[in-house]
């Protein structure tokens, strides 16, 4: 292709790309503002509507550094198109959930469509970088990002007009984009990377490490969403735990290994990929204790508080693309570093916030985070993709997206004994769904804010951690060879 094209199909990569990370972001923020009508239409518990939100992570988790392996050796584009139709065939199964099951099927659905992201994800942040060349990697994932953002922005929205007619049009709305989606992929997608197709899966590796990685979150997770006993929860983390070990003994000795253990010896790899796992541990369970707090103490409703979460949104959406296109020409330390202290700034702020805060304090607080995760992310990523060579990304972006998607467990595994153990079951149940305010329960609301200041504080000290991991990586992107630029001339169409 002549430079003409490339600077064409730069933009039709980022059009693909962009309605993947838009359909899942909306998924995501009106989930929440439907999670009321579910609960009564389905006549579930409410742990197992827990499981509907935090199902659709453990899995994308567990399975993105193989979807990344795999897009090396089979093509971003088949993976990604692949990724489409099954968010949108989860989709539909989640808008035909029975009363029933009680929820159970809901649940089922909410995994497939956590199968579906992640091969949309890893796979999107690959295609991107493919696409965009000669330092205008960042220019690309930045701009990526306002979809993100914008749905964020345009989920609670959405939400709340979705599910005045139905909850399923929560679900049933993603079919249609799904599919559009998927057509436009298969006729305007190509692979300006040729795959590795002569190199080999690591299965049992693959499988050790997606049965292990998946059992132990999964373990942990119980520990803060109780579903199934105390012996059953040992027993995942534990075992696990063993599989991991066992997975890295097994990858120690392959030729071609799932997860190439060796990309954390290059320092912009190793660092990237370190505030990455740092920045989801801080951040993973700030926006669930945020809508918590307006829908608690503020006594919002649902619709109101994902409204009233505009200034995060909004100020990452502004910064990100921007940040990115610094990042290639400054590098990474100073952006992401700086981020980082943003975000740190607001935490702190956050760490003090009462019933009484008025909102607008409230909504600097959160405009700082949104702003420093916005300054943080696109450098950072820049930083990890540029690290690689081509053939490379789709393992690195699944290696970065398991490190930030299990940092975001965790961090809701510590936040939420925090934040809500110590609350009554009835008051937490009330609240979360429903919204209203936490008037009648004096008790409940100091021990609320009590909480939410130490899950801030905490999350405060761990962005404190990662800003100085941060400025520690080298200065400046190294500088990439041709050969990490310039596709080669078998690339297929």
């Amino acid at each position: 292709m002549t430079e003409d094209d490339w600077r064409g199909y730069e933009w039709v990569a980022l059009s693909v790309t962009t309605v993947g990370a838009l359909l899942a972001s909306i998924q995501g923020s009106a989930l929440l503002i439907a999670l009321p009508d579910i609960l009564a239409s389905l006549k579930a518990e409410f742990l197992t509507i827990m499981w509907v939100l935090l199902s659709y992570l453990l899995i994308t988790t567990a399975c993105v550094p193989v979807v990344g392996r795999l897009a090396d050796i089979w093509g971003r584009k088949t993976l990604f198109n692949a990724g489409f139709a099954v968010f949108t065939l989860g989709s539909l199964m989640g808008g035909l959930a029975q009363p029933q099951f009680h929820g159970a099927d809901l649940v089922v659905a909410r995994v497939i469509q956590g199968i579906g992201g992640a091969l949309l994800f890893t796979n999107s942040t690959a295609i991107v970088a493919d696409a965009f060349r000669h330092g205008r990697i960042g220019l690309g994932l930045g701009t990526n990002q306002i979809a993100f953002a914008a749905g964020f922005l345009l989920g609670p929205v959405a939400g709340g007009l979705l599910t005045a007619l139905s909850w399923r049009w929560v679900f049933l709305a993603n079919v249609p984009l799904g599919v559009f989606g998927t057509i436009w992929g298969i006729r305007r997608l190509r692979e300006p990377v040729a795959p590795a197709r002569t190199q080999t899966l690591d299965r049992l590796g693959s499988l050790t490490f997606t049965i292990g990685l998946g059992l132990f979150l999964l373990g942990l997770s119980m520990i803060a969403f109780p579903l199934l006993g105390a012996l059953f929860v040992d027993g995942a983390t534990v075992i696990g735990a063993l599989l991991l070990v066992a997975f890295v003994a097994i990858e120690l000795r392959q030729r071609q290994p799932m997860l190439d253990l060796r990309l954390f010896r290059r320092p912009d790899f190793a660092f990237a990929s370190a505030t990455g796992a740092l920045n989801g541990l801080a951040r993973g369970a700030v926006l669930f204790v945020l809508i918590f707090f307006l829908q608690g103490p503020y006594g919002k409703d649902p619709l109101a508080a994902g409204l009233l979460m505009t200034p995060f949104g909004a100020a990452f959406m502004l910064v990100g693309p921007a940040s990115g296109y610094l990042s290639d020409r400054v590098g990474a330390r100073g952006l992401s570093s700086a981020g980082l202290a943003v975000s740190a700034v607001g935490l702190l702020g956050l760490a003090t916030i009462q019933a009484a805060t008025p909102y607008w304090q409230l909504a600097a607080y959160m405009a700082l985070m949104g702003g420093g995760s916005g300054l943080f992310s696109s450098p950072n990523t820049n930083a990890l993709m540029s690290a690689v060579h081509p053939h490379e990304r789709g393992s690195a972006a699944g290696i970065y997206t398991m490190l930030n998607n299990t940092g975001q467990m965790l961090s809701i595994v510590v936040a939420f004994p925090l934040v809500l153990s110590r609350i009554p079951e009835d008051v937490m149940f009330r609240v979360f769904l429903y919204g209203g305010g936490m008037g009648a329960a004096p008790a409940a609301l100091a021990t609320f804010e009590g909480g939410a200041h130490e899950a801030f504080l905490v999350s405060f000290v761990i962005t404190l951690a990662a800003a100085a991991v941060s400025a520690l990586r080298p200065a400046r992107l190294r500088h990439q060879r041709e050969d990490f630029l310039e596709p080669p001339a078998t690339a297929a169409k």
